[in-house]
């Protein structure tokens, strides 16, 4: 570059003529020209492509190679050396791998897809479901990991859910909502089953009931990106991954998922103070300006819950999500509806809630109400120390006591009135009727009878001993008048 230079100077400011330089730095003149009419050697240009003269002939048929893998699963695709070795093995290729595998890197070069850059406006959203392990109770589990992003912003909320579902979809975007403090106008989606429940052609989606009173409650409009194209959502994407890193490593121990909720929202709230390159102000600054232009949250809270309907089978057991709730066996065989939520499953019959569970999100678990059987177990006493539902049922000490006392008196009647005493449960609590117990093994009596009149003399409120109000029970009750002429007989002067 220096003799460049040099040879340029000399000549430009006349220090020496073009044939002296020729001389002097033995050029020929077309070097020379190059030299004058450049300011930096230029370099090397091809004018027409390298002609391949061993693999020019096979360069169709790794092409086809190639266009039939993009029909094929990622991990079952060529690589640059399995098509060298077909290429030897069915076409007799004599040249060498470094060109094949140039020839296949230049076609995917060629064939690999471009972006445009999208401009976020204020109010929409993404969200999306991934997957993490969480260490539950000392014991590693893969969760469900939901994400609900704000590209203008770029603020990011998270919570992670037993299982991708429903109620968990649901129950994700309420709490994003609130933690937004606004609905978005348009939030997009990929097509899960959750939300779509057909595909049609290209665009049109048909989406689910469950999805659809989510979308009537809070009245955002939704996008579902094309089947097999996350970069439609790809903001939502790269942040899931970005939470991933930064708020779940290392691999979170926690006793309860509640727990690891809170600490991703303060997670979520710190990330608000990061300032963005390209960014006009940090992510705070700019959430509360797109406020603004989000959605107000209705006033009456969204319920998350997912309504499916059943059958009780003849141990009434109803099913849901892979696990069985018990019901009262008067229901048993009769069509039910399940409503799952979060924390709880509910099951009603002609609008009459039947039965009420704590949720279970494990697989093949029975989940019994004891309460539930007794009035089968009144009929088969015999069944009574054996009966599933009633394993692990802890009952005050009193209750034992009293079922001594009555096998005492009453021998094999003793179980079918001890039965008699658990059936008030079903309109009691067992502290209430623990007391009544109490009551009644003090005073020594221990009939199914006795105690029910103690305990419905304590849960009735105390009123006029001649005034039936809060009586009920008493209301029907018809007393004929007395006949009163005996005693006329007795007045002075009859």
């Amino acid at each position: 570059m220096q003799k460049w230079i040099e040879i340029r100077r000399r000549v430009l400011l006349k220090e020496i003529s073009k044939r002296q330089a020729c001389q002097e730095y033995t050029l020929g003149w077309r070097t020379l020209k190059k030299i004058l009419s450049h300011e930096q050697p230029p370099s090397y240009r091809c004018k027409e492509p390298r002609r391949k003269p061993k693999l020019a002939p096979f360069l169709p048929i790794i092409h086809e190679i190639l266009k039939q893998d993009q029909q094929a699963p990622k991990k079952q695709r060529h690589t640059a050396q399995r098509i060298f070795n077909r290429l030897q093995a069915e076409h007799r290729y004599d040249g060498g791998y470094t060109i094949v595998k140039d020839a296949v890197r230049a076609w995917k070069q060629g064939q690999a897809e471009v972006f445009v850059p999208l401009s976020h406006r204020a109010g929409e959203a993404q969200a999306d479901f991934g997957e993490v392990t969480v260490v539950l109770k000392g014991e590693f589990m893969k969760v469900a990991f939901f994400v609900m992003t704000l590209p203008y912003s770029d603020a990011i909320f998270c919570q992670v859910f037993p299982k991708e579902c429903t109620e968990t979809f649901q129950e994700g975007h309420r709490r994003a909502f609130e933690y937004f403090a606004g609905v978005p106008r348009r939030i997009s989606y990929d097509n899960s089953k959750i939300a779509v429940s057909k595909i049609i052609g290209g665009r049109g989606r048909e989406a689910t009931e469950e999805f659809l009173r989510l979308e009537s409650h809070y009245l955002f409009e939704h996008h579902f990106c094309r089947v097999r194209r996350p970069n439609e959502k790809g903001h939502v994407e790269n942040l899931l991954g970005f939470a991933r890193r930064n708020f779940l490593v290392p691999i979170p121990e926690v006793d309860s998922l509640e727990v690891l909720n809170t600490q991703l929202v303060e997670h979520c709230q710190r990330d608000l103070d990061r300032h963005l390159r390209g960014k006009p102000a940090n992510k705070e600054s700019l959430l509360a300006q797109e406020r603004t232009s989000l959605l107000t949250i209705p006033n009456h809270t969204f319920e998350s819950h997912r309504v499916v309907t059943g059958q009780a089978n003849s141990l009434s057991l109803v099913r849901f999500d892979r696990n069985d709730y018990s019901v009262p066996t008067a229901y048993a065989h009769h069509d039910v509806t399940v409503v799952g939520s979060i924390e709880e499953v509910r099951i009603v019959v002609g609008g009459q809630l039947i039965a009420r569970h704590q949720r279970h999100w494990g697989k093949e678990h029975t989940e019994f109400d004891p309460r539930h059987y007794l009035a089968l177990l009144e009929r088969k006493p015999d069944a009574f120390d054996y009966a599933r539902p009633l394993e692990g049922w802890e009952l005050p000490g009193c209750f034992g006591v009293l079922r001594r006392r009555q096998e005492n008196q009453l021998g094999a009647l003793a179980t079918r009135e001890f039965i008699k005493v658990l059936r008030l449960l079903e309109h009691s609590t067992v502290s209430k009727l623990k007391d009544a117990v109490d009551y009644a093994l003090s005073i020594g009596v221990h009939s199914a009878d006795v105690v029910s009149l103690i305990l419905r003399s304590r849960q009735e409120p105390r009123l006029d001993l001649f005034c039936l109000d809060g009586r009920p029970h008493l209301q029907s009750v018809r007393v004929p008048l007395p006949n009163l002429q005996a005693y006329r007989s007795l007045r002075v002067g009859a």
